[in-house]
């Protein structure tokens, strides 16, 4: 048993660092294209330096018509280097942006995958149960710390299935019947078991988890499926 808790814990480390890795590579790969990308975006003064060339290289340009052409190639520039500014900072957001989703989308299908494997554990271990406690007196289980309020009759048929699990027994309806009611089990009905099973399945309410707390074992009979060694009754 020991080895296999460390193959598991290890395994789940290992799974741990796939998932850091795989995380740590996108936002490496994001941030490498957002440096590629920024590199390769024209320089925000580049339009206003070609003005400028044109000043210097055109200074015999005298005239009202040219020197008023010369101030609205200026004013462009400018307007040019403004918004292509915008551009660059609208860009590091969406980038960010596609960042976080990536990361966030990773967490969620990671937490998804474990979610579903240990749903898959549930349905082939049943209830991970780490206490259940049968009180008689109040007519109330507490299971893992949660009150549930049965009726008589029902606590009475959880009582007879948690002595029995402690003995690493399982019985059928009848004998169930013969328990509860005192009679032998030979002159106790089937039926009237299996009914008392329903009833307190009923009674715990949730489908699921009364499934799987009680396991029908074919032609042998009803047990509870959680450890003996959490059964506490008083």
């Amino acid at each position: 048993m020991r080895v296999n808790t460390t193959s598991a814990t290890e395994a789940r480390e290992i799974g741990n660092r796939i998932v850091v890795a795989g995380i740590a590579a996108i936002v490496l790969i994001l941030l490498i294209a957002a440096v590629l990308l920024f590199i390769n975006l024209p320089d925000a003064n580049a339009f206003n330096m070609r003005v400028e060339q044109l000043f210097v290289e055109n200074d015999n340009l005298t005239s009202n018509a040219e020197i008023k052409l010369l101030e609205i190639l200026a004013g462009s520039g400018t307007a040019f280097s403004d918004t292509l500014s915008s551009y660059r900072f609208v860009i590091f957001v969406l980038l960010v942006f596609a960042t976080a989703m990536l990361v966030a989308a990773i967490a969620f299908l990671v937490m998804l995958i474990a979610l579903t494997r240990r749903m898959g554990q549930i349905e082939r271990k049943g209830i991970e149960v780490n206490s259940l406690l049968i009180s008689r007196d109040q007519k109330a289980v507490y299971l893992n710390n949660f009150e549930f309020k049965l009726t008589e009759a029902a606590i009475e048929t959880l009582s007879v299935l948690a002595e029995a699990r402690m003995d690493d027994d399982v019985m059928t309806g009848a004998e169930i019947e013969g328990v509860i009611s005192g009679r032998d089990a030979a002159d106790c009905d089937e039926a009237a078991g299996a009914t008392r099973i329903k009833r307190l399945r009923d009674t715990l309410g949730n489908q699921m988890m009364s499934e799987l707390l009680i396991k029908n074992i074919a032609r042998k009979g009803y047990m509870l499926a959680i450890d003996k060694d959490v059964i506490k009754m008083v």
